[in-house]
């Protein structure tokens, strides 16, 4: 049986008109599902006007406890209540979940030896019997990106990571396709030209385009879970606009190993 898990960014979130045309591509899709989404715009907007400061390094939010109490709110409530109900009304019978939710996703605290990332969780383990169980109930999953610590503490968790980890479990069980969803058409060669597709990328590729800074800061980090996944069992993944969903011809990027 195959899987699909799709990440959406804050691009898509933010954009009314675009999320309402994604979750209907999303709709479509049969078989078994997973959406994760992130939505770091709103929380940044939410933390700007009650007076906090956002801080970004190299694309990864640091969450001091303030932080932490916004992007619960807006990840996990707001942004995920939002896309379950329009799931709903395309008779989706979407669940939203923390990784806290049936222990569904463990993480530990990030330990950096240079930056301290606040509670900010690296996913330790998915709990992939059960997940298995709830698509197997027909179920789709919406995953926020929040995750817990086993001991009571929730943590940001960068959505990106989460997809790739809920991919590598389910790969255990299923074949999984995993595809990150963007406003543009894929990775680029030009980040000024829409055009400049970068079809296919394979790791050789992806370190001479680092070297070269045609893929950069929060490129990064996305690319590099893609290799992991791969590495790690995840038949497939795709990066591109979500009109790839229903309509396999689109312009997109295939990452290989």
């Amino acid at each position: 049986m195959n899987v699909s898990v799709i990440k959406i960014g804050g691009n898509i979130i933010d954009n009314p008109a675009e999320l309402e045309q994604f979750l209907t591509d999303f709709s479509k899709i049969e078989g078994y599902k997973v959406l994760v989404h992130g939505g770091g715009k709103s929380a940044t907007k939410m933390a700007q006007s009650i007076g906090l400061v956002p801080q970004m390094i190299d694309g990864r939010r640091i969450t001091d406890a303030p932080m932490l109490d916004v992007v619960v709110m807006i990840y996990a409530g707001q942004i995920n209540k939002h896309i379950v109900a329009q799931l709903q009304a395309k008779d989706n019978n979407a669940i939203g979940f923390s990784g806290a939710d049936g222990n569904l996703i463990q993480s530990v605290k990030r330990n950096h030896p240079t930056i301290d990332y606040g509670f900010v969780g690296d996913v330790k383990q998915v709990n992939t019997k059960l997940l298995a169980t709830l698509l197997q109930a027909g179920v789709v999953p919406v995953f926020c990106a929040i995750t817990h610590d086993k001991n009571g503490q929730l943590l940001n968790t960068n959505a990106d990571t989460i997809a790739s980890e809920l991919s590598i479990a389910l790969s255990e069980v299923f074949d999984v396709t995993l595809t990150y969803c963007l406003e543009k058409q894929g990775v680029l060669q030009d980040s000024e030209d829409d055009s400049s597709v970068i079809t296919e990328i394979n790791e050789t590729l992806y370190n001479k385009l680092k070297e070269e800074k045609v893929i950069h800061s929060g490129m990064i980090p996305k690319l590099d879970n893609c290799f992991n996944s791969l590495s790690r069992g995840v038949q497939k993944i795709k990066i591109g606009h979500h009109r790839m969903l229903q309509n396999p011809d689109v312009l997109h990027t295939t990452i290989t190993l």
